[in-house]
């Protein structure tokens, strides 16, 4: 029997580098949810056009859980930032979602929803025999 890969929880990733929540040319594009069923009631980010309003980015914070001791808050409740661009409008937001552990489960499948747009655009580079390359190390302004 063939044992099944342990699933990785969202707030177990942690993407490189991280993204300014809002806007930096127009303020007031950060929004704030004060749960899951909030953010999927209250706005078309969840239930709109996902190439209109396009997911580019999402971070579960969990401080409760933060592998640093010193920055760790057992009382904090888990965060998830979601960063948008409205491509027609080229206009860069963000939100943030109050979300729990049993929220996981409608997060990750709507966030799979999202990135199969994010796939779409990008699927030329994304076939099975092309390796995904390294990132350079090297400053922009060396050859």
């Amino acid at each position: 029997m063939s044992q099944q890969p342990a699933i990785v929880h969202l707030w177990e990733i942690d993407h490189p580098y991280y993204c300014a929540e809002g806007n930096y040319f127009k303020a007031g594009q950060h929004t704030l949810f004060e749960s899951w069923a909030d953010f999927t009631e209250e706005t078309t980010f969840y239930s709109g056009d996902r190439d209109l309003n396009l997911l580019i980015r999402w971070d579960w914070k969990s401080y409760r859980r933060d592998p640093d001791l010193l920055s760790r808050d057992e009382d904090a409740e888990d965060e998830l930032l979601l960063f948008f661009v409205l491509q027609r409008k080229a206009w860069l937001c963000s939100a943030a979602v109050t979300v729990t552990d049993d929220d996981e489960p409608a997060v990750r499948a709507w966030l799979a929803e999202c990135a199969q747009t994010m796939r779409a655009t990008w699927e030329p580079l994304l076939d099975d025999r092309t390796p995904v390359p390294k990132p350079c190390s090297a400053p922009l302004d060396e050859p």
